[in-house]
């Protein structure tokens, strides 16, 4: 998983960037070379000087509730539709939980069968 390190420039900085653009007559890119910072970054600036508060997302997957779930043995398409959303969403959090399927060690109807019949094909020879 790969983190982000987002710095951000201060308030201060900003506004003195954007009066010395507006004292020395300077274009974006001349502004941009003279401070050493992004021209993309300046032209957000001269639109909104402060930085936008950030809010923590809201997630459509309740992880407790989730991992507390009455049907262990769902398929993930199954649990998907029971939380309104994807498949990779329940397989992402499921992996994050630690959640494995269910290993049955009683072996199904159609693997007894197949066991049966390749038993009876290996005792007849």
């Amino acid at each position: 998983m790969i983190t982000r390190c987002v710095m951000s420039y201060t308030i201060d900085f900003r506004r003195k960037v954007i009066s010395v653009r507006k004292a020395e007559g300077l274009t974006i890119r001349e502004t941009a070379k003279q401070f050493r910072i992004g021209k993309a970054s300046l032209v957000r600036w001269l639109k909104r000087p402060e930085p936008k508060n950030s809010t923590p997302r809201k997630r459509k997957l309740d992880k407790n509730a989730l991992a507390k779930e009455q049907y262990p043995d769902a398929y993930q398409k199954e649990r998907a539709e029971r939380f309104g959303v994807c498949k990779k969403t329940i397989w992402q959090s499921l992996k994050k939980l630690g959640l494995t399927y269910k290993k049955n060690s009683i072996p199904s109807k159609n693997q007894r069968k197949r066991q049966a019949g390749t038993s009876a094909k290996k005792t007849t020879v």
